[in-house]
């Protein structure tokens, strides 16, 4: 399977698993709020607000515009430290782990 391929299967499992926590929105933050400029939106999105608006969105656009993807990142550190004590996002956590793993052996 190739990294394209991993990777939206890892972002289809992603969206469900903030459905399944209730965490998917369906209307967008007002658009100054996307435009941060701080690490994950930190100053202006919720972490989830931030994997739905701007990670997975922008992944989801460079697969569809067959750009190359982002390789080396780790964001599940951010979300292990924000939702540490949330234990019922457990399943979350080790997907976003997923992701870096799938991104660091590119």
């Amino acid at each position: 399977m190739t990294h394209t391929e991993s990777m939206k299967q890892l972002l289809e499992r992603l969206e469900s698993e903030l459905n399944e926590n209730q965490l998917w929105q369906t209307e967008a933050p007002l658009s100054h709020k996307l435009e941060s400029q701080q690490p994950f939106a930190v100053d202006t999105l919720e972490p989830h607000e931030w994997l739905q608006w701007i990670f997975i969105a922008k992944i989801r656009q460079l697969i569809s515009n067959k750009q190359p993807l982002p390789k080396g990142y780790a964001i599940a550190g951010y979300f292990e430290q924000t939702w540490n004590e949330q234990a019922h996002l457990k399943p979350l956590l080790e997907l976003l782990n997923e992701i870096d793993e799938v991104n660091q052996s590119c």
